[in-house]
């Protein structure tokens, strides 16, 4: 009679504590359910039906075993092991929150701080400049080659001493291609991206991936046309991303994967794109 009242009083306790079964099951619970005299398996059922992680130590296991709790019961507790799931944010300011891999910036709006992703434009033209003054002078004066990605500004701005985020793929646990570019490079640290201003067109923005003279060609932005910046290793496969001087207003971006020579390597340039206003 007694086991029954008790078992009985047990089923009140879980019956009771339902509308706050969000709660999850603690140590101290388990001991209370045990000395209640459920038995093994009604306390293994709720261990195994709840959501939490024990994390116990040789310590915890020998302390539990001296309060009367069954080695059922605590190799139960050891084996759910209960992980909650974060789901990637897009915004969130935190870099040590999943993201989906890519790069952010980050909008310092007081209280309202979050993160930007920046989506890479890809280059819809390719342009020759000094072609004039190339054929001229037989090849002395350098032509340049341009990259060209539409509209006059971008849709992400920034502060003239801007901040950046990069997720790389395994900041996720995963080596997928979310990185990959057309080419079928990955990119994996900010260390293989350039920083460059963009020059304002008429209806787009142009920036310069190479020169041709004849003394040969360059591929690539040209030394002068870099921006300086640092990035540091926030956890694996995230990066802080800064500018070493503050950006003056104009457009700018972060350009990778230039493939090829001349034209054809203008036109496999990605660039995320931002405005310092």
């Amino acid at each position: 009679m007694k086991n029954m009242f008790g078992y009985l009083a047990g089923l009140t306790l879980i019956a009771t504590s339902a509308p706050v079964s969000a709660k999850p099951l603690e140590r101290a619970t388990i001991q209370q359910l045990t000395q209640l005299g459920l038995g093994d398996d009604a306390v293994i059922a709720k261990i195994q039906a709840d959501k939490v992680d024990f994390d116990l130590s040789t310590d915890d296991m020998i302390a539990l075993k001296s309060q009367g709790i069954s080695s059922a019961v605590i190799a139960a507790m050891i084996s759910n092991r209960y992980v909650a799931k974060v789901e990637p944010s897009l915004d969130s300011p935190d870099p040590m929150i999943p993201h989906p891999a890519g790069l952010y910036a980050f909008q310092a709006d007081g209280a309202a701080a979050r993160m930007q992703r920046m989506e890479p434009t890809v280059t819809n033209q390719a342009k020759t400049g000094g072609i004039l003054g190339y054929a001229f002078t037989g090849g002395i004066a350098s032509m340049s080659i341009k990259a060209a990605i539409q509209n006059e500004t971008s849709r992400v701005p920034v502060a003239a001493k801007p901040r950046f985020y990069f997720f790389a793929s395994e900041s996720n646990g995963n080596d997928g291609t979310a990185w990959a570019s057309g080419t079928n490079t990955v990119v994996n640290s900010p260390a293989e991206l350039t920083l460059i201003q963009l020059a304002r067109k008429d209806g787009r923005r142009e920036a310069r991936v190479g020169s041709m003279n004849i003394g040969g060609a360059k591929t690539g932005v040209m030394d002068k046309d870099r921006i300086v910046f640092s990035h540091t290793a926030v956890r694996p496969g995230v990066f802080e991303i800064t500018v070493d001087a503050p950006l003056k207003p104009g457009e700018y971006g972060f350009i990778y994967s230039l493939a090829g020579g001349g034209a054809g390597g203008a036109m496999t340039a990605r660039i995320f794109d931002f405005t310092v206003r």
